[in-house]
């Protein structure tokens, strides 16, 4: 059991963390790949770092998170549960239990498939290893859309007999040559007398089962109950979302988009998860 578990690791989540540390909360960051801080080649405007690069701005910023005593972690937050007190939180292929969460996501944006969403767990899946076994022998459709979605294509391909489309442009090259590679682009899903069907630009795929692997979740998969306002979360002046003990901070919650303000907005939502928790 987390006090704190902050998803996302740029200046907002690092930030978080830091604050959670220095109120001495059981505090873990999940990242997964590069955020758009990293990917910046000057950072002219931060108060006291002038002309640092990204990436070194986001190395300094997690080894003094580590020190602190947070946990950083590499993994894809696929769901956020609310429970009676704490909040179920699935990673990957594991569960970790969190009293608090705080939201740092930034801009990333899921466009998803037509009917995606109301097909998950009707013939769609997330997560490869959580499901595969139930197409055991089976036929399967991966839509992919980068070097994680690979790999678990390669693992589905141990035990059913997949193809592979790519959502978006990405190396395929380590594909298990035992997996048929579709050259289109997936529309829709939808689902005719049991049998899944993937829609695309050229011609429509049946198929048992398909998954959907991507490097980011869509916030209504992610915490469905959580309101937006125009594209963005909504939250107070405390950075606390429509869901008790869930706050959120950084670009997510809208503009500007500034490394300064994703920090302040940090710190201000780890105080405020110290007192959600200490009122529990």
């Amino acid at each position: 059991m987390y006090d704190v578990l902050i998803v996302g690791a740029g200046p907002a989540g690092l930030s978080a963390a830091l604050t959670a540390r220095q109120r001495n909360l059981n505090t873990v960051v999940i990242y997964n790949g590069q955020g758009a801080m990293e990917k910046a080649h000057e950072i002219d405007n931060y108060l006291g770092l002038p002309n640092i690069n990204g990436a070194e701005l986001v190395t300094i910023a997690k080894k003094q998170v580590e020190d602190k005593g947070a946990e950083i972690k590499k993994g894809l937050v696929q769901k956020i549960m609310p429970m009676d007190k704490s909040f179920s939180c699935l990673i990957d292929n594991d569960i970790l239990e969190a009293k608090s969460v705080i939201l740092c996501c930034g801009t990333a944006r899921v466009k998803q498939l037509e009917n995606e969403e109301n097909l998950l767990g009707q013939g769609v899946s997330y997560c490869a290893t959580c499901d595969g076994m139930f197409y055991k022998g089976r036929e399967v459709i991966v839509v992919g859309a980068g070097a994680e979605a690979v790999e678990e294509a390669n693992y589905l391909a141990t035990l059913a007999n997949v193809k592979y489309i790519s959502e978006k442009k990405h190396d395929i090259s380590e594909l298990s040559d035992t997996i048929t590679v579709i050259d289109d682009k997936p529309k829709a899903i939808q689902k005719e007398d049991g049998k899944m069907q993937l829609v695309c630009g050229k011609d429509t795929y049946n198929t048992d089962g398909i998954f959907v692997l991507r490097p980011a979740v869509a916030l209504t998969q992610l915490l469905p109950e959580i309101k937006t306002d125009g594209g963005s979360v909504a939250v107070d002046k405390d950075m606390a979302t429509s869901v008790a003990g869930v706050f959120a901070a950084g670009d997510m919650v809208g503009a500007p988009l500034q490394v300064a303000k994703a920090a302040g907005e940090g710190n201000i939502a780890a105080l405020s998860a110290a007192k959600y928790i200490k009122g529990l």
